[in-house]
């Protein structure tokens, strides 16, 4: 049997790599590609044409003569949706599609999660003016803002007033046409299989989270045969002063109560659409003070990043886990691996926008392979994906992020003293300013992050 990956990048291709490795086989006579890397050319020019239905009819074609049995994607623009649509049609085990869209229309999530927990939900309207026209009057500020169909969650951020609502959302022309072709291929299908949701092409406006109160967290599980379970619960640590992360740590410190009911809005949420089967991630943020839970979005596969920090706490596999799904099969059923640490994070390092006060910093430089071979001396555990850029890539991820991205690094320890130790010392290593809060002061900055740590349309490099 052949498993079909669809859209496989990044920490994916890593992920399957890795499991084929413990096979016999080559990668080959288990796994098939398809699909195109968003972040690089020529690969992403494919874009211009891009049609998730006949891409999808193609692979069905090809499918018996290339002895595909299923297919898998965790891939966020494209891929969890077309992977969903071609199990539908060759009658594989796969997530429904309407149920994909059903996540990935943030507008129709937070419709259906009013319905089903209102409790879990922000005050939230379409934004009422197209892409580029002039913002209305009569809004009552502030809001949180983002695209419906997010482009890797990219233009997302708390405004303040009209005028900079306004000036967020002025875009040139290279913009306009980067928004829409990611957005289109989803809108076509959105109106075929859930036409009550509305255009994608455009944004959402939201109640902001207290920054101050409000910590964000990730709820990782499973649906398998309608019965949904979790995986865990990680934290998101910010940047002081920001809603950029810094780190993803894992386990959780929140409470156990809290976890459950996490759990508890994800299960009403994902039941209300048909989230039967397949592997989940919820975004929420659990305020201190209020005590209230709100989500911020459903996304209808494995947050990726965070799949190797389960491997090395829990002993869990997320990318084993996808395949059993993928072929129907029982994903708790799989023996667990020895875990190789107590404590696990992912690191993200960052330049903010040089223009702000207080942040008056330069881009540190991609290691060279001297600083590569130490890292791998010192932490042959390590995971490192670094983001070498053009200056013109750098200023609109300014833009639209409100911070240039440059790495991310994966480490495990034994404590979260011996991880932030080794987390300190792996950064030194690698010439960068160590993404520990006690190492940037607190400051209030006119940026906002996106929800997720993806950027558009960029070069990386995944080393290890």
């Amino acid at each position: 049997m052949k498993t079909l990956l669809l859209f496989n990048y990044d920490w994916d291709a890593k992920g399957f790599a890795r499991l084929a490795a413990a096979h016999e086989k080559p990668w080959e006579k288990q796994f098939a590609s398809r699909g195109f890397d968003l972040f690089s050319f020529p690969s992403n020019a494919n874009l211009v044409f891009f049609d998730l239905d006949r891409f999808v009819n193609k692979l069905a074609k090809q499918a018996k003569s290339a002895g595909w049995t299923a297919v898998s994607s965790q891939h966020e623009q494209f891929g969890t949706l077309a992977a969903a649509m071609l199990a539908e049609k060759m009658g594989w085990p796969g997530t429904p599609a309407a149920a994909v869209v059903a996540c990935q229309h943030k507008l129709y999530a937070r419709q259906v999660l009013q319905q089903v927990c209102p409790e879990a939900n922000v005050e939230f309207q379409r934004m009422p003016a197209a892409y580029g026209e002039p913002v209305p009057d009569g809004l009552n500020y502030p809001f949180f803002v983002k695209p419906v169909k997010a482009a890797f969650s990219v233009l997302a951020k708390t405004v303040q007033s009209q005028d900079e609502l306004h000036q967020f959302t002025r875009f040139g022309a290279y913009e306009l046409w980067v928004i829409k072709r990611l957005v289109e291929p989803f809108e076509r299908i959105a109106k075929k299989l859930l036409p009550q949701a509305g255009t994608a092409h455009s944004m959402i406006l939201e109640e902001p989270a207290n920054s101050e109160t409000a910590l964000q967290y990730s709820l990782d599980g499973v649906a398998f045969q309608g019965n949904i379970k979790p995986l865990g619960v990680v934290d998101s640590v910010m940047y002081p002063g920001t809603q950029s992360f810094m780190r993803f740590d894992y386990p959780s410190k929140l409470s156990v109560h809290i976890q459950n009911r996490a759990l508890d809005v994800a299960t009403r949420f994902l039941t209300a659409i048909g989230y039967s089967h397949g592997l989940f991630n919820m975004e929420f943020f659990y305020d201190t003070v209020t005590d209230k839970l709100t989500v911020i979005e459903f996304n209808p596969r494995m947050a990726s990043q965070f799949a190797d920090l389960y491997l090395r706490v829990d002993g869990v596999d997320l990318y084993a886990m996808a395949l059993e799904l993928a072929h129907g099969r029982d994903p708790w059923l799989l023996p667990r691996t020895v875990p190789t640490a107590q404590a696990s994070t992912s690191a993200v390092y960052r330049v903010f926008d040089s223009a702000q006060p207080l942040l008056q910093q330069t881009i540190p430089a991609m290691p060279d392979d001297a600083q590569l071979f130490d890292l791998k001396k010192h932490f042959p555990d390590h995971l490192l994906l670094t983001f070498p850029k053009t200056g013109g890539s750098t200023a609109r991820d300014f833009k639209w992020l409100g911070s240039y991205r440059y790495g991310i690094l994966h480490l495990g320890g034994q404590s979260d003293t011996d991880l932030k130790s080794r987390l300190d010392q792996a950064s030194q290593l690698l010439g960068w300013p160590a993404p520990l809060a006690e190492s940037y002061p607190t400051a209030t900055f006119h940026i906002q992050a996106t929800q997720t740590d993806s950027t558009l349309l960029s070069n990386r490099r995944l080393t290890a």
